[in-house]
């Protein structure tokens, strides 16, 4: 399985970016699918997934800025991020998981400037 990331840049505060990230295959192969961050020195933390079924879930500090959505004609999950702040600055990998494997895509780099 092959997840290929792409979108990252440099953003200045209260910008928005969208990141992308492109599966091998089907994403309803996959029990879900998100995007984790991580700063360098710090554990990569989940940002937001989106499940089979379509539910989906947010760590705390993205809700209602950041948005996780997926377009299934092209294998895609994507994150679109609004209101973006210094904090939110991290390497961003795309995740997806299945019953027993965790697939990780190569990080994009989302700088937020101030």
């Amino acid at each position: 399985v092959q997840l290929q990331a792409y979108g990252g840049g440099l953003v200045q505060v209260g910008g928005s970016l969208r990141l992308s990230c492109a599966a091998s295959r089907r994403i309803f192969s996959f029990n879900d699918m998100g995007w984790y961050r991580q700063v360098q020195g710090k554990q990569r933390e989940l940002v937001a997934r989106i499940i089979r079924g379509g539910n989906t879930a947010y760590a705390d500090s993205v809700k209602g800025r950041f948005t996780i959505s997926r377009d299934v004609a092209k294998n895609t999950v994507s994150l679109q991020m609004n209101s973006l702040q210094p904090d939110d600055t991290a390497v961003y990998y795309c995740n997806a998981r299945t019953y027993d494997m965790h697939y990780w895509g190569k990080g994009t780099l989302v700088t937020v400037s101030s």
